[in-house]
């Protein structure tokens, strides 16, 4: 194979000089700069609904969350015979709180997309079809 092919065979298979950053660009339309309509929208009742759509399910679950994250240390500290207690074999009480804390991060995270995407994406989408669009 002489170079001339070697280069042709390359370039098939080389992407685009393209900046990703550019193509992500081209795909969704972007909403000019303007200060006074940004504000304007965040001062809106819809905005303030998503926003309490957001802090409404957002803090009280992050206060839960952390709130049984610190018993659980508190109570690896503070009370050893509680979590030493064996449950089934060599599995105690400790082993099972700690993968529970593993277990509640994976629903609260799932709990979270599914609240984002009935609650909170389709009132972002409205406001950012209508900024887009200018009105």
């Amino acid at each position: 194979m002489d170079s001339e092919e070697a280069v042709d065979k390359n370039s098939r298979h080389s992407p685009p000089d393209t900046d990703p950053q550019e193509a992500g660009e081209a795909a969704r339309p972007t909403i000019p700069a303007q200060p006074d309509r940004f504000t304007e929208v965040q001062a809106s009742a819809e905005f303030g609904e998503l926003r309490r759509a957001h802090r409404s399910f957002a803090f009280p679950l992050t206060a839960a969350f952390i709130a049984w994250y610190l018993l659980y240390v508190l109570l690896s500290n503070y009370a050893g015979g509680l979590m030493s207690t064996e449950l089934v074999g060599n599995i105690n009480v400790a082993l099972v709180l700690g993968l529970a804390q593993f277990l509640t991060t994976f629903l609260i995270a799932w709990w979270y997309a599914r609240h984002a995407a009935e609650r909170i994406d389709p009132k972002a989408e409205a406001i950012r079809t209508r900024m887009e669009a200018g009105e």
